[in-house]
């Protein structure tokens, strides 16, 4: 007969739960409630005095054109490192699952990269491609092709989006190794007899099963991209040059801190937690019918 534990008291579930509903309420809602507030109000330049404006700052927001360019530059953004950032980690934990000699050595390294902070990363990435000292840069300055992040928006655009995609590749290669490991092998090996080719095998049998991985992975990395990459571009670029790598997150940085428009700042960072509150169910409610559980 199977045993069951009841617990008679009714307040220790509450209490289970209080630590995290009191993380969750301290560190996102109440920001998130003095962002809204403070989107709706104006300061004077030496913060002195707050006037209630409605919805002066967000019509100001969306006058102005840099706003959209931005929009645009972390649509190119995002897309790039997520479609980058889940292609390579997929091939990697594609090729750590096969039986080969050092697999455990090879999947640490792999692993090591999640542990490097942000804009640690960035800073990596600029050294080896900065225009006069970066190793890398010189080597392509040798083979005649001119390189130069700080001046030219399409390779500074690059070099973000590579230091981006190195950066999450670890997390991605983790959840899809798991994956890949939790299929079973009855299934591949039934249709190795009947005859399918690996690549077949992939596709119909193997990337199906992985289809919830791959969900999930896919709405963490957009939450990444638009969010976490702060302190990559911070780091590498600055938003530059001429604000050619300028996203959304850090256009709320720069103007909040540089330019010293609270409102304006606060205003764009709603917008930005709305648009990926929409992107986020857009995909619960479309891309998960896809997903084969």
């Amino acid at each position: 007969m199977e045993k069951r534990v009841v617990f008679n008291g009714r307040l220790l579930p509450y209490l289970l739960l209080a630590p995290q509903l009191l993380i969750t309420l301290v560190f996102f809602y109440w920001p998130a409630g003095q962002a809204v507030l403070q989107s709706f109000l104006v300061q004077d330049a030496f913060g002195l005095s707050t006037q209630f404006v409605w919805f002066e700052n967000y019509e100001v927001l969306f006058s102005k054109p840099e706003y959209y360019k931005s929009m645009l530059t972390t649509a190119v953004f995002s897309s790039l490192v997520a479609f980058f950032s889940l292609s390579i980690a997929l091939l990697l934990a594609v090729q750590a699952d096969r039986h080969i000699k050092f697999a455990a050595g090879y999947k640490t390294l792999l692993i090591w990269p999640y542990a490097v902070a942000p804009a640690v990363a960035g800073v990596l990435w600029l050294f080896m491609f900065q225009p006069s000292l970066g190793i890398l840069s010189q080597s392509m300055r040798v083979a005649g092709l001119e390189w130069n992040p700080l001046l030219r928006q399409d390779h500074a655009m690059t070099l973000v989006v590579m230091a981006a995609t190195w950066k999450q590749i670890s997390y991605n290669f983790l959840f899809f190794l798991a994956g890949l490991q939790a299929i079973p092998k009855s299934v591949i090996e039934a249709a190795a007899i009947d005859g399918a080719r690996p690549a077949r095998r992939f596709w119909t049998i193997i990337f199906p099963l992985l289809s919830p991985t791959t969900f999930f992975l896919l709405v963490v990395n957009i939450v990444y991209v638009f969010f976490d990459t702060f302190g990559i571009i911070d780091a590498a670029t600055q938003g530059g040059p001429a604000k050619g790598t300028e996203t959304m997150v850090y256009k709320v940085y720069s103007d909040g801190r540089s330019g010293g428009d609270l409102g304006g700042s606060a205003a764009q960072s709603v917008v930005l937690m709305v648009i990926v509150i929409l992107l986020t169910a857009v995909q619960f409610r479309y891309v998960e019918r896809k997903v084969q559980y």
